[in-house]
């Protein structure tokens, strides 16, 4: 038998009980053979909340870890290695191996940075990319502060976060009522190279960095919204090109020059807080923002504001308040350098001191209130590191391996072709929070890399007391 369903609609007659009970065709009821369909669940608001370590911990013993990690250490896939885990909140070393060696510390290496910035800088720091007015009618002149989050995208949503706008400085140029026909893009912001000793040119088109200029746009990105998108190797200048084509001229009208010290400011815009480009590089071990926040904290505390002389502001800082440097050879402040070397003892002790309850010890910056505890200074850091398993450069990892540790290990990854490191804390199975610093060389990451994790993991699980 054929059923039409066209115009003729279908009616459902139920007896119950001698009665008739028409249901409308294609409701709830009709499609559940009527049965009442219960009213949806009131929504459940979630109440997320971090709590603190209990205080009263059991502390571990040192052989109780040592015993824990055991079958961990005895890996050969870890290669060269070091490291070192303490107890953040005694400051007990529970287990060494060759701390004080001087390790490649691949984008570890930006915990010194980071480190060096909250203690150096205001976390509400920003920095302002400008146009002013040129030496020539019809000329402006784009001058780059050291802020490479500009974005050019048409809704303004770039690869960072609440990046400046590229469409804010067009309309500024506008209202200004200015005629232009020429950009000159000043970059004397930074000075020296604009490539580190021990990187790679193929690095820039595999999109781990572009050339350190004042002034880029999404990081030099050619695919703005693409983590590692390939670069441009002429970050500044392509900003400028950006800047002209936006304003309706001839790309080929944009060269390199210098701003007149006392120019008038035609447009301005702004990066986010110190805070928040902080977070970005570190959850996504972002190269470009760990030079330009390098160069920062160099301009800050009187050095040059070149690889050597951000390498050397970082060093001073830390040395400042209190930490030893000793072994520490860097040539950039992102780690990228193969050349780096960092001992696992300073990064393991950076990230214990974040992680301590209490500590009397003043930062010693005038950036700080005097007084406040370098513990509660460097605090911030902890929020920034990637989630095993959840976020950033531990995404993908703690997934189908080690899973014991996902959701609870925070770390800093660093990888090369010769090298993978792992620097975070964990809290353990008694609740204890103790700090790690995991530094493997000589191995290929796809082979070190589920090795660190498998340690890391493994203090998660130790009730060590």
């Amino acid at each position: 038998m054929w059923i039409g369903f066209g115009a003729t609609l279908a009616v459902l007659l139920i007896a119950a009980a001698g009665a008739l009970v028409v249901l409308e065709p294609w409701t709830p009821e009709f499609r559940h053979g009527g049965l009442t369909v219960a009213a949806p669940p009131a929504p459940v608001k979630p109440f997320p909340q971090v709590a603190a370590a209990p205080s009263d911990a059991p502390a571990p013993s040192p052989a109780g870890v040592v015993a824990a990690l055991g079958p961990a250490l005895v890996n050969p896939d870890l290669g060269a290695f070091a490291g070192i885990v303490t107890d953040a909140d005694s400051g007990t070393t529970l287990w060494s191996q060759d701390p004080g060696t001087p390790m490649i510390p691949s984008s570890t290496a930006k915990i010194l940075t980071t480190a060096a910035a909250l203690l150096a800088l205001p976390p509400d720091q920003r920095v302002a990319t400008k146009v002013v007015d040129g030496a020539a009618p019809g000329e402006l002149v784009l001058v780059g502060g050291g802020d490479p989050t500009l974005t050019a995208q048409a809704d303004g949503k770039g690869y960072y976060p609440n990046g400046p706008r590229l469409a804010d400085l067009v309309a500024q140029i506008r209202l200004s009522g200015r005629a232009v026909d020429t950009i000159v893009v000043d970059t004397t912001a930074f000075a020296g190279a604009t490539m580190a000793k021990g990187w790679e040119n193929a690095d820039i088109p595999g999109g781990s960095i572009a050339p350190i200029d004042s002034v880029m746009i999404d990081g030099g990105r050619l695919d703005p919204l693409v983590e590692y998108s390939p670069r441009t190797a002429t970050p500044a200048l392509d900003a400028g090109r950006r800047l002209a084509a936006e304003l309706g001229l001839d790309p080929e009208r944009v060269r390199a020059g210098k701003a007149a010290p006392d120019a008038a400011e035609v447009a301005s815009v702004q990066s986010a807080p110190l805070r928040d480009r902080l977070r970005d590089m570190m959850v996504h071990s972002d190269n470009v923002l760990a030079e330009t926040i390098g160069r920062e904290i160099a301009l800050a505390t009187g050095y040059e504001p070149s690889f050597d002389g951000a390498v050397a502001a970082v060093a001073a800082t830390l040395v400042k308040a209190g930490f030893d440097t000793n072994g520490v050879v860097m040539h950039d402040t992102s780690g990228l350098s193969t050349e780096d070397r960092i001992p696992a003892r300073l990064l393991g002790k950076i990230v214990a001191t974040a992680a301590q309850s209490a500590d009397d010890t003043p930062s010693g910056t005038n950036a700080r209130p005097a007084g406040e505890k370098l513990s509660a200074t460097l605090a911030p850091m902890l929020d920034d590191l990637p989630v095993a398993g959840a976020t950033g450069s531990l995404a993908s990892r703690y997934v189908t391996q080690n899973r014991g540790g996902a959701g609870w290990v925070r770390a800093k990854t660093g990888t090369l072709s010769v090298a993978s490191t792992l620097v975070g804390y964990v809290l353990d199975r008694d609740g204890r929070v103790l700090a790690f610093a995991l530094m493997s060389n000589d191995r290929p990451p796809e082979v070190s890399r589920p090795a660190l994790d498998a340690i890391a993991g493994t203090l998660r699980n130790c009730g060590c007391s």
